[in-house]
């Protein structure tokens, strides 16, 4: 397989797992004014499976498809407006962690301790940057945004974190097969 058809071939799987993000966002249960989602389970799906350039790339077609207004933030929401409120920091953050998390994988050569602290380090990276933009939009203290904006969380990306890991363990090797160079047939070989 050339480096053409990879690449054409991270190219869809970036989509795909833009489109996973996207869906993962109908799956919200509003528990104040940042909804639990399966968003950043599959955002660290995407930086495991694509690594840090592909997996930022999909993050950031996802973001730039709900700025252009398409449905796929929390709840159906989209528009510049839905980016930049309350919940923007969380969005954000999703690109931040998708490159590191995946920069994670690729150093450690896909060591599941490794991709495990590297998928804590993400979620961290994710709060770092939305619980001082959730403190700053809306005027609440830095403890109340814990409260509001990390803790009732921390179990659940907990999990999502060990499904992200299941569901990488079982579909890296699908998704990697078709990745490596294949060994050229000789002229006297029979194709099967």
């Amino acid at each position: 397989m050339n480096e053409n058809s990879t690449d054409l071939r991270k190219m869809v799987l970036a989509s795909l797992m833009a489109a996973l993000i996207a869906v993962g966002g109908y799956i919200a249960i509003p528990v104040g004014p940042v909804p639990i989602v399966l968003q950043n389970l599959f955002v660290l799906v995407a930086a495991l499976l694509l690594g840090s350039r592909w997996a930022a790339a999909s993050v950031a077609v996802y973001l730039l498809a709900g700025a252009c207004g398409l449905p796929v933030f929390a709840g159906g929401g989209a528009g510049l407006g839905h980016l930049f409120g309350p919940r923007g920091g969380y969005l954000f953050g999703f690109l931040v962690a998708a490159w590191v998390v995946g920069r994670i994988s690729e150093a450690s050569r896909q060591r599941p301790a490794a991709e495990i602290a590297g998928m804590v380090i993400g979620s961290l990276i994710i709060y770092a940057i939305g619980v001082p933009w959730l403190k700053t939009l809306l005027g609440i203290s830095f403890g109340k945004a814990l409260t509001v904006g990390m803790y009732p969380f921390v179990p659940g990306d907990a999990l999502k974190i060990a499904a992200s890991w299941l569901i990488v363990r079982s579909v890296r090797p699908l998704v990697h097969a078709g990745m490596r160079p294949q060994r050229a047939l000789s002229p006297v070989e029979p194709v099967e």
